[in-house]
């Protein structure tokens, strides 16, 4: 198995319309499957939120359609720290723990401009963030710990402003929850209709080396984009998150990709920095980089699909992502169909890696063939063995250069 992060978790609570149908859930940090409630609430716990919904257990097997509420510090909300996704599925919650002041308010306005959608979460009237009610489009408030009067009047203010939706949060009893549909609330959260779910996925860990030097490529005054693309194929953890990321639903990309290559051209300069940016904030305390054994086992089948391609009029790139996966899916002890999901890869990817269907399934094939020493089925293939063989040499070769300078601790 790979030595990496093992297991990464988020948790989320669902957020109910008044028909009683899902409106969104509200994702929240984890540190393991059993933890019941964050002990972590700042920046890290946010990015590491971020990061495992985003890149590692996919937005679409998390929330579906529905919007995904995330808890914000104020690092995020005035920019120090990215967000790199679109507005389209997500709902930033503000957290009562923010000071408001002209530098927040500002941003705030910006990212509603951008067409973000905003929450007040845990509001009580008179903590100073009145200014942003006008910006909000919820406001959730703790029905558990607001005294009967002063929810009433904190309702009737919030009415005040059109384009604000309420939300009733700590409901615990079916009494609350009936008050709260009495005066009025939009939405409805709360242990009375769901606790918290535990979201658990197998996930590997980048190279903090490999990290740090793409974030150094980010930011020269040229992108020196074959670096780009060699430095994240280099490291598979990197190049799964950085595909999941420019696969994923809410980045509004128009096609689904294929290939490493790809997704660096589709993301761009700016989202690829704001993505390896969160990467280091949420793995800071990450447990180190792959073995050295199984990091180059995966690279090398990646590097095999690849030069086999080329003799079988293949594209080499999804050649190489189709080979990458398979090892990662077979290391993680992971069904390929379930991380070509999480992944959201192409149909002709994800076809040869489940199936074994289309040329690319027929290269995979080959590919597992000379891996098992199986040479009735290599005497059978479309290539010859010594071509098949010199395949893997170079990737041996090709795996050895770009391991051995990050064999070093990060």
């Amino acid at each position: 198995m790979f030595p990496a992060s093992g297991a990464v978790h988020v948790g989320r609570q669902p957020i109910f319309d008044r028909d009683g149908d899902v409106h969104g859930y509200e994702l929240l940090f984890r540190g393991d499957a059993a933890a019941v409630d964050a002990d972590e609430r700042g920046a890290y716990a946010t990015s590491r939120v971020l990061i495992t919904a985003f890149t590692e257990i996919g937005i679409e097997p998390l929330c579906g359609r529905a919007l995904c509420f995330v808890n914000l510090t104020r690092e995020f909300l005035v920019g120090d720290l990215p967000l790199p996704f679109d507005a389209e599925q997500v709902v930033l919650e503000i957290l009562e723990t923010v000071e408001i002041d002209d530098e927040v308010v500002s941003a705030v306005e910006g990212l509603v401009r951008q067409g973000y959608r905003i929450a007040l979460d845990d509001y009580v009237f008179g903590l100073g963030h009145e200014p942003l009610l006008e910006l909000a489009a919820y406001v959730k408030i703790d029905v558990l710990e607001t005294e009967p009067e002063e929810l009433v009047a904190t309702v009737e203010r919030c009415r005040k402003y059109a384009g604000v939706k309420m939300v009733a949060e700590r409901l615990e009893t079916p009494r609350q929850l009936e008050h709260a549909r009495e005066l009025g609330f939009d939405y409805f959260q709360g242990y009375v209709l769901g606790r918290p779910q535990v979201v658990s996925a197998a996930a590997l860990s980048p190279s903090r080396l490999a990290r740090v030097e793409l974030l150094s490529l980010l930011v020269g005054p040229s992108i020196p984009l074959a670096r780009v693309v060699g430095l994240v194929t280099s490291d598979p953890a990197l190049s799964l998150r950085l595909m999941a990321a420019a696969n994923a639903d809410s980045l509004g990309l128009p096609v689904k990709v294929s290939s490493v290559h790809e997704a660096v051209l589709l993301l761009g300069v700016d989202r690829l920095r704001d993505w390896a940016t969160l990467m280091l904030v949420s793995d800071l305390d990450g447990p180190g980089d792959p073995g050295t054994h199984q990091l180059s086992a995966a690279i090398t089948r990646a590097r095999m699909c690849q030069n086999i391609a080329g003799r079988m009029d293949l594209p080499p790139e999804a050649a190489f992502t189709v080979g990458l996966v398979s090892a990662v899916a077979e290391l993680l002890g992971q069904g390929a169909a379930e991380l070509a999901v999480r992944l959201s890869l192409s149909a002709e990817v994800t076809e040869a890696m489940v199936d074994g269907a289309g040329p690319l399934g027929e290269l995979l094939s080959l590919v597992a063939a000379y891996e098992a020493s199986d040479l009735p089925m290599l005497l059978a293939a479309p290539l010859p063995v010594e071509d098949t063989a010199r395949a893997y040499l170079d990737a041996v070769a090709y795996t050895g250069q770009i391991i051995a300078p990050r064999a070093r601790p990060a």
